[in-house]
């Protein structure tokens, strides 16, 4: 049995609780500053109020300022805080993780900086202290993983990624269930960049919903589907592209981090309920403002936090505007509350 400190109650950190406490593992739930009316639930009812579901017994909640509490004892720190609590969980983490403690990813997204993208593991570890940030160890889950689905045991088909194939294989035997099935995969750069990628390119597979939905649906019967396919396949040209660029491996993109979890991105959630505002003709700062104020729509954030960086990044010559006509719209409809205009003839360059 494991000492487990997860960092963020949110869907999917409560969520991944559930194979730990199957396991037998002792897990500490501790909730960020945003999180308090989450814990006092979990703590007076034993029930998340959006996953709807009872929280195991063994999984103990905390709130953030009694973290250092939480931590005693810790073998494992699981970061489940959004892309945008990165740098609030590297202050805190800071004064109380032990050099010899292991950190794992459920956070997703990429940083810009400086003409250079970035994966969140590495940017937590530059906000350490130097003596920790020379030590600890990170590796990050990815894959399709529905929050809801994996807390009501659903078969669920993740890889753990990190550079120490020792760590990996140990992970592995801490959260493998039944139910949660877990491979190793030591391509981080890769994996890190096809999951964050994904709630992007599934953004602008929503957008084919409101697209839809505008036009109505035709006298036949027909729908979409061919438009969100086609939109659905370049996110997928693209991401191998970036991948490429990142210095990752093509095999990811292909197998669970890439095409697996943009697909069950796309079926649902933030980025598509976004996605579906964005194709009925919504600027997105208005749809942001009056239909999800209190929502984090990863995929808009991915675009506002990289987007002038790869605007730099092509500018020099260090990626290829070719190569990126979705994502270059995309982050022109989040970033400039652009139309929607998807570049049909751009796609597909040398195919």
């Amino acid at each position: 049995m494991a000492q487990v400190v997860i960092l963020g109650a949110g869907v999917m950190g409560t969520a991944f609780s559930t194979p730990l406490a199957d396991n037998g593992h002792q897990v500490n739930l501790v909730g960020t500053h945003l999180d308090s009316d989450i814990i006092e639930e979990i703590h007076e009812a034993r029930t998340h109020p959006r996953l709807r579901v009872r929280v195991p017994d063994q999984v103990q909640p905390y709130p953030y300022d009694r973290l250092a509490e939480a931590m005693q004892g810790a073998e494992l720190v699981i970061l489940g805080v959004n892309s945008l609590g990165v740098d609030w969980a590297a202050q805190r983490l800071s004064a109380v993780l032990p050099p010899d403690v292991p950190v794992l990813f459920l956070t997703k997204g990429l940083a810009g900086a400086e003409q250079s993208l970035h994966i969140l593991p590495h940017v937590l570890r530059e906000q350490l202290p130097e003596a920790l940030r020379n030590r600890v160890q990170l590796a990050a889950i990815g894959g399709p993983s529905i929050a809801g689905e994996l807390a009501t045991r659903r078969h669920t088909c993740v890889v753990v990624s990190g550079s120490d194939k020792p760590l990996l294989d140990k992970l592995v035997g801490l959260l493998r269930t039944p139910y949660y099935h877990v491979w190793t995969n030591t391509d981080l750069l890769g994996v890190e960049t096809c999951v964050a990628l994904k709630n992007i390119y599934a953004l602008a597979v929503g957008l084919a919903i409101g697209l839809l939905e505008k036009e109505g649906i035709a006298v036949n019967g027909a729908a979409m589907h061919n438009t969100a396919a086609a939109i659905f396949a370049q996110g997928l040209v693209e991401t191998a592209y970036l991948v490429e660029q990142m210095g990752g491996r093509q095999q990811s993109v292909l197998t669970l981090p890439g095409a697996g979890d943009l697909y069950v991105t796309c079926q649902g959630g933030r980025n598509s309920r976004m996605g579906r505002l964005l194709g009925l003709g919504v600027p997105y700062s208005a749809a942001k403002r009056t239909h999800m104020p209190d929502d984090t729509i990863e995929g808009a954030e991915l675009a506002l936090a990289i987007g002038p960086t790869v605007a730099d990044m092509i500018g020099a010559g260090k990626l290829a505007a070719p190569r990126l006509p979705l994502l270059q719209t995309m982050i022109k409809i989040v970033c400039a509350d652009a139309p929607v205009d998807i570049p049909w003839d751009a796609f597909f360059v040398g195919i």
